[in-house]
């Protein structure tokens, strides 16, 4: 019954795909983005596939899960150039990610349906198929192992608190993860969380999570010489508020201007996480209100502006270099918190909001002293106080985030070493 009603969906899916309104809503783009998508995959096939070469297919549902396979896929493209790589994803906010990946095939994922997924694999002909950190898709996964299909699952983690863990969905989901060749975990916790979900006990590992890897190396490749980087470096105290939520902005905007009494030139540079005109004018109503000079990333007068309001994605990871502080979206918004590793990779110490307990990284933040997180506006002000004030307390936070993220390198090359495994032949053909 689980799984007719679970293909039910899947097909009734496919119906609104074909009938979706124009629209900026995500929903709208997620199901207009499938019309078409049988025929984009096997135009693609017909056009580039070579069965002489195998291929590595990998699935991120979104930029977060992006950016923990796009590692893997790096050193796969260095390591195996005889691979040809495909990538897919879900959700619309990855659209613009999968684009700058270096892969050979990148779309979203179709629906998870029999048809769909059997020509999706038709289509492609993947050796392999690696999912990141946790979503393995049930129909494409049996599909896929019908047709000889090796299955992978990299940066894998579990909260304790997930709600596949129990009731109807853990009951659902036991055999997609039964089929999973190997796993490789975060930890010892995420190991044995996914071995109760169905995963097979002698096919997981622990390869640790390969976003530090990533973080590390973009910190290395900052260019501070050119780009919004130079033209915002100050030597002004500097709060970097990353990927918030209209739920972030209220108390901490209300808790910046507390700030600004005690530190006189404190500069806020704020990157919403939907970047609409709707969610950035209410921020430059505010800072008009408050007489505080706001200017948008990229204008003639943003390096004299009080607020530096951001409107594009794809520069964050860089404008944290920036950052005395750090503050991470998410904590005070129903989604949850966003990644706080990039921030810290930069010896930065890392604010929050109280809905971070699925967030592992969190809760290694607060409990080496690399960050924190406030569930007050009082709060939210004391500790931004502190950092930017005590050069003592702000250098002692940094270092712990640092060396959090540099404890967790080589998760990466453990990861390809799982995947290359699945691809058999380590060396190129």
């Amino acid at each position: 019954m689980l799984r007719l009603g679970y293909d039910a969906a899947g097909q009734l899916a496919r119906v609104l795909a074909a009938v979706a309104p124009p629209g900026d809503a995500k929903v709208l783009r997620a199901f207009r983005a499938r019309r078409g998508i049988r025929a984009r995959y096997a135009a693609w096939a017909a056009a580039h596939r070579d069965p002489a070469r195998r291929l590595l297919w990998m699935h991120a549902p979104s930029v977060g899960e992006g950016l923990q396979a796009r590692p893997v896929l790096q050193l796969a493209r260095a390591k195996r150039p005889d691979v040809q790589l495909a990538y897919s994803f879900f959700s619309p906010s990855a659209a613009t990610f999968a684009r700058g990946l270096d892969v050979d095939f990148a779309d979203y994922l179709p629906f998870d349906t029999d048809g769909e997924a059997r020509a999706a694999l038709a289509a492609l002909a993947p050796r392999a198929l690696v999912f990141s950190k946790l979503d393995v898709w049930p129909n494409l996964a049996r599909v896929a192992v019908s047709r000889g299909v090796r299955l992978g699952l990299v940066s894998a983690t579990l909260a304790e608190g997930s709600s596949r863990r129990r009731g109807v969905a853990a009951r659902f989901l036991e055999d997609a993860y039964a089929r999973l060749d190997a796993v490789g975990a975060i930890d010892e916790h995420d190991a044995e969380r996914l071995v109760e979900l169905g995963a097979r006990r002698d096919r997981v590992s622990v390869t640790g999570d390969t976003r530090y890897d990533q973080v590390w190396a973009r910190v290395h490749n900052v260019d501070r010489t050119s780009g919004f980087v130079a033209s915002l470096e100050s030597e002004r105290s500097t709060l970097v508020a990353g990927s918030t939520w209209p739920a972030d902005e209220r108390p901490l905007l209300a808790a910046w201007i507390r700030v600004r009494r005690s530190v006189r030139d404190a500069r806020l540079v704020i990157a919403p996480h939907e970047p609409t005109e709707g969610h950035l004018a209410p921020i430059e109503r505010w800072a008009a209100d408050n007489r505080i000079r706001a200017s948008r990333l990229g204008a003639d007068d943003a390096p004299q502006a009080d607020v530096v309001i951001v409107d594009r994605v794809g520069v964050l990871g860089d404008l944290y270099a920036l950052a005395n502080a750090a503050y991470v979206g998410g904590g005070f918004h129903a989604a949850g918190l966003h990644s706080v590793l990039e921030p810290a990779a930069f010896g930065v110490p890392v604010l929050f909001g109280p809905r971070h307990s699925n967030s592992r990284d969190a809760g290694l933040l607060i409990s080496t002293g690399g960050g924190a997180s406030e569930i007050t506006e009082a709060g939210l002000e004391s500790r931004l106080r502190s950092w930017l004030t005590d050069d003592t307390a702000r250098t002692v936070a940094g270092r712990a985030a640092r060396d959090l993220v540099e404890g967790g390198l080589g998760a990466a090359e453990r990861s390809w070493a799982l995947v290359a495994n699945l691809l058999g032949d380590n060396e190129p053909r």
